[in-house]
């Protein structure tokens, strides 16, 4: 006997997981569950993942998902059809000309996915003073050596992710290399890492933007976080509109930051003394008095707090899909001149830092003061300050740029629902935007748009995802085996060691400040992927993925319309249920209330009147309730017929503006909604689309 798919897993004829000689299993080098495609996302997304990794994954095409199906359909296996949707899925087309449109340039990668990394200038040499301040001024000497150790970190990172990039151009970074080499729960360690760093990093950048432009201007300081809250919200508009605009958007305040920061460097070396102090005069010294020594731990904590310099550099190489072809080409360059920026600006600062020995003083940033002493206090030193607050508020879009993708990522893994891999018509994952927002405005809140609350807990994600990624590259190097692999070895094998050193001088220093937090979240996001994995391998096994399954068999088709009166819908439906249908029977909710009777023998009348060859079946109700009465018929039907395919057919008029829905009595939703809980059979919604009517507004 042929088997019969029911949604809650029970089969008809034989039990579920065995073959039988009717069923035979695909090969085994498919992947554990197929992707989410365009057939059941009903977002109008009408595309799955763009990853371009060619991993021939079952479901492409299909218009099915493991969890959700086609259409409307449930996890329960009921199908929501409507007349409007089209019953097949479209085949994907290759990248078009209008396609690349959406896709990044290397400079337009520059301006979206390097926001991060440029505006660290501003909080990375400050933050190796605020340290090396504990030595007094000798301790200040070490600004510069500190500096070229991290600079000289920063290109390992820079020449490893640009490997990165090469090996995995479908992005996602320390998450995709770890994956390969290091096992799929190191992997999710690095997802969880570096999801927790791009999530702060959203609340970190727009405090920190708002906090300078609180410091300009003292009368918005109590509606600062209310500023971060809009500041987010046009952050996100913004993307939703796609990664190439938001990278138009951002283009210009980057080249203005990036000209400001590199004339004042410059203008800086050709001075021998300060232009003007007036922005560090009247405010005390943070500078530790008689202090004549500097400790190996001191130094290696100023090393430590200065890397926070380096956060954003992995987030080209996790959003290798956004950029156009050749994107390998394009991320690789892109990710090279971050990095020269990056150091050139740090190298530069720090150097300025010594040759104007600038000590750092309360309530005035470090960069504050090198902008006075090297422009002097005008306009130029103004237009530093500017830049430098627009940057700090919009270094937020790195997150946007990179997350997403990671997102879809694990989606495609199963380790993240679906719907994070699909992709809206301007190429942007428009729920992992939508979520990452969300989240940042929990924080945001939590915070009262205080910078000071989230730093400590900034930064440590993305050392771990440093150093899983470094290791992953040693043994990528190991078995591969190509020419000059040992050198290459030994480079990801000391970024691996500096790395590493790195996160654990972090967490160790920021523990008691909320870096405890991040080591609670990093398991508990460990664990939520694992639960989302086994939910989708249960869901794979009881859909019996990766089996071809028997050849389908026709079963009596029996279709119920329920009705309530007589209308041009009632007609259609009628008409679509006898074209799908061996039999049709045609079901009214009844109630024994006096002021419903009328109604009833109307319809009786009325229907009797029309004989359109269809039984009308009265279903008595004793409460108001008009769901379960169709639901327990259909019940009984199933039982007394347990080898026929039913199906619910509920018509619905569907307005032609908007604002009309609201005038619906949604009896079409109710009935659907009771149908799907407390039974198996199939739901198709028929949608009578009315035409618009000039006259009505």
């Amino acid at each position: 006997m042929s088997m019969v798919s029911r949604p809650d897993g029970r089969t008809d004829g034989r039990t579920d997981g065995r073959t039988d000689g009717r069923t035979k299993d695909l090969p085994d080098d498919r992947p554990e569950e197929p992707p989410d495609t365009a057939g059941g996302s009903g977002h109008g997304a009408g595309q799955g993942p763009h990853h371009g990794s060619g991993h021939g994954q079952p479901g492409h095409g299909s218009g099915q998902d493991p969890a959700h199906g086609s259409g409307d359909t449930t996890a329960h296996g009921t199908a929501d059809a409507t007349a409007s949707t089209s019953a097949s899925t479209p085949t994907p087309t290759p990248a078009s000309a209008s396609d690349a449109r959406h896709h990044l340039t290397a400079l337009q990668g520059l301006a979206a996915l390097s926001l991060d990394a440029m505006a660290s200038v501003a909080y990375g040499p400050e933050s190796i003073v605020l340290v090396l301040a504990a030595a007094g001024g000798y301790g200040l000497g070490f600004t510069l050596p500190v500096t070229l150790a991290i600079a000289a970190l920063l290109a390992v990172l820079v020449a490893s992710y640009r490997q990165v990039i090469a090996a995995y151009p479908d992005g996602g970074g320390s998450y995709a290399v770890a994956r390969t080499h290091l096992g799929r729960r190191t992997s999710l360690v690095a997802a969880a890492s570096l999801l927790l760093d791009y999530v702060l990093n959203v609340a970190v950048s727009v405090t920190a933007g708002v906090a300078a432009l609180t410091s300009a201007f003292p009368a918005l300081y109590d509606d600062r976080a209310g500023i971060c809250l809009a500041v987010l919200l046009l952050i996100t508009g913004i993307n939703l509109r796609g990664i190439v605009d938001s990278a138009k958007a951002f283009l210009l305040p980057t080249a203005v930051f990036i000209g400001a920061v590199l004339t004042m460097i410059v203008a800086g070396l050709f001075r021998d003394a300060p232009a003007s102090t007036v922005t560090a005069d009247g405010h005390a010294s943070v500078l530790a008095p008689h202090a004549t020594a500097v400790g190996a731990l001191l130094l290696l904590k100023a090393f430590a707090s200065g890397c926070s310099a380096l956060t954003g550099v992995e987030a080209v190489a996790n959003a290798v899909p956004s950029f156009r072809a050749p994107a390998v080409r394009r991320a690789q360059r892109t990710e090279v001149a971050l990095g020269a920026l990056l150091g050139v600006m740090l190298i530069g600062l720090s150097v300025l830092i010594g040759r104007f020995h600038l000590q750092p003083v309360e309530g005035v940033t470090v960069l504050a003061q090198l902008a006075d002493a090297s422009l002097g206090h005008h306009a130029a030193f103004y237009v530093v300050q500017f830049a430098t607050m627009v940057l700090l508020a919009l270094a937020a879009n790195t997150s946007f740029g990179g997350l997403p993708v990671l997102m879809g990522l694990l989606a495609r893994d199963n380790h993240l629902p679906h719907v994070f891999g699909l992709k809206a018509d301007r190429q942007v994952h428009r729920h992992g935007v939508l979520a990452l927002a969300a989240v940042a405005a929990v924080l945001l809140v939590f915070s009262g748009g205080d910078v000071n609350t989230l730093v400590p807990l900034f930064a440590i994600g993305v050392f771990v995802g440093f150093t899983l990624c470094q290791i992953g590259m040693v043994r990528h190097w190991r078995l591969d085996r190509s020419a000059g692999w040992r050198g290459k070895a030994l480079l990801n094998g000391c970024g691996a060691l500096l790395t590493g050193v790195s996160a654990v001088v972090v967490t160790a220093t920021k523990f008691t400040e909320g870096a405890w937090l991040i080591m609670l979240a990093l398991p508990l996001l460990v664990l939520l992927f694992e639960a989302v994995h086994r939910a989708y391998t249960r869901i794979g096994e009881r859909l019996g993925l990766g089996r071809v399954p028997e050849p389908p068999h026709r079963a009596r088709s029996l279709v119920i319309v329920p009705v309530s009166h007589l209308s041009l819908l009632t007609y259609e439906a009628l008409n679509a249920a006898v074209s799908l249908g061996d039999e049709v029977v045609a079901v009214t909710v009844t109630h024994g209330a006096p002021e419903d009777r009328p109604a009833a023998e109307a319809l009786r009348r009325d229907w009797g009147l029309w004989n359109p060859g269809v039984e009308l079946l009265e279903l008595p109700s004793a409460t108001r309730s008009i769901g379960r009465p169709v639901a327990a018929y259909v019940t009984g039907l199933t039982a007394r017929r347990p080898g026929a395919r039913i199906t619910v057919l509920i018509p619905e008029a569907e307005p032609a503006r908007l604002w009309q829905r609201l005038l619906q009595n949604q009896r079409g939703a109710v009935v659907a909604h009771a149908v799907r809980r407390d039974t198996d059979a199939v739901i198709c919604r028929l949608r009578f689309r009315l035409e618009t009517d000039a006259r009505m507004w």
